[in-house]
């Protein structure tokens, strides 16, 4: 049974990536809240485990190479974030072993747009998609492997 902290931040990590992904080359703004919802405080102002996991999702993809940003917005959010230009070169790579190549509907298209359908990122939005923990991880092992 895999630890639940780590289906969480592969999770997390995958959302944070496709959030960059979108608003890719614009520096924008990533809050913990759209990722794991609302947090209150406690009384000694410290946030839910959950909050703190992912904010240190965030934190973890900046340390090895993954992201950039300028400064964190307390606890809350990390301001003037991107994609390095190696994260955006891994997204956009071609992995044919995470699905089946079989699948009636790739028969259909364009070379173009079937080659599209197999890039690192493309399997991470239908991992997230299919809510299935156990492709997650494996899309987001992969994802972290090849750099």
């Amino acid at each position: 049974m895999a630890d639940l902290n780590l289906l969480d931040f592969y999770k997390d990590t995958a959302k944070i990536l496709l959030q960059l992904h979108r608003s890719f080359p614009r520096k924008v703004e990533v809050y913990v809240e759209d990722f794991v919802g609302a947090d209150h405080v406690d009384e000694f102002g410290l946030h839910s485990k959950r909050h703190e996991s992912c904010f240190g999702a965030m934190l973890w993809l900046a340390e090895e190479g993954y992201i950039r940003y300028q400064s964190t917005i307390r606890q809350e959010a990390i301001d003037q974030s991107v994609l390095t230009s190696k994260t955006v070169v891994l997204l956009n790579t071609i992995s044919r072993t995470l699905v089946n190549e079989e699948s009636p509907e790739n028969n259909d298209l364009p070379p173009f747009e079937a080659n599209e359908k197999f890039t690192m990122i493309e399997h991470i939005r239908q991992a997230l998609k299919s809510q299935s923990s156990e492709q997650l991880t494996i899309v987001m092992r992969s994802f972290m492997g090849m750099s």
